[in-house]
């Protein structure tokens, strides 16, 4: 059974300071997606830790946010193709040294390569996309759990694809790991719905991202929007009026 669907509420934007004293991680983060979050979620007042796999990179996102006038990030890099449960527990060690807290997790890396037959997928791109997509969530999410539940409110958000278009033929692995992403999001929210530690899917519309380019090849994706949008929903769910969204898939797309 598929996830209950919840809408922003009408007219709501972010306000500055939403999400003041709160630390955020935030994964692929120099990706289209993971960067517009990292920005957002610094405009709100959050401190946010970005990581990826690529030190380059987030040094670059770093500097780019620091131009912005937006306040430092902090750089962590972090492999999720290949990272052990040593490296999450590492990680999670050091923002409770280094902070004390955490109070989100926003899980925008993902896994894609291409559309293709599952006759000829191949095995070694199956089982990355797999691990990127649901396993490496899971297992981070699970590392940092002790401390998103001494927050006295904390949210992890994982990012769903439009389950009318990945189920179809030749999506492979990608489709299989973000039905997959949904159900851990439900059982999460099972196990914790008593607690302080909200759970969330967040379905965008849309947007100008590399994974996009790549699997809809005949689009001009410079028509669509940047993941400005969905970055700002993302936004909404850490905070406190998230709360009306735990356990349900915030809907971005246009209604039908």
């Amino acid at each position: 059974m598929a996830l209950p669907l919840v809408r922003l509420p009408e007219g709501w934007a972010p306000v500055a300071g939403s999400l003041a004293d709160r630390v955020v991680l935030v994964t692929g983060a120099y990706g289209g997606l993971g960067s517009a979050v990292a920005r957002a979620a610094s405009r709100a007042g959050a401190t946010v830790v970005i990581t990826g796999r690529r030190k380059r990179q987030l040094e670059q996102l770093y500097d780019a946010m620091v131009s912005e006038g937006l306040p430092e990030p902090v750089i962590h890099p972090l492999d999720m193709e290949v990272a052990t449960p040593g490296d999450y527990e590492a990680l999670a060690d050091g923002l409770e040294r280094d902070f004390g807290r955490l109070d989100g997790i926003v899980h925008t890396a993902a896994s894609f390569k291409e559309l293709t037959p599952l006759s000829v997928q191949k095995p070694d791109d199956w089982l990355r996309a797999m691990h990127v997509n649901v396993s490496a969530p899971f297992a981070l999410t699970q590392a940092c759990m002790p401390l998103l539940s001494r927050a006295s409110d904390s949210a992890v958000v994982f990012v769903l694809d439009n389950p009318e278009l990945v189920q179809r033929a030749h999506w492979g692995a990608y489709g299989v790991s973000k039905a997959a992403l949904e159900r851990l999001v439900a059982i999460l929210h099972e196990e914790t719905e008593q607690s302080s530690l909200r759970s969330h899917a967040l379905l965008p519309a849309p947007m100008r991202t590399t994974l996009r380019r790549a699997a809809y090849f005949g689009e001009d994706t410079m028509l669509q929007p940047l993941p400005d949008a969905t970055a700002e929903a993302a936004i909404y769910l850490l905070g406190e009026q998230g709360k009306r969204a735990r356990g349900a898939t915030l809907d971005l797309r246009e209604p039908a």
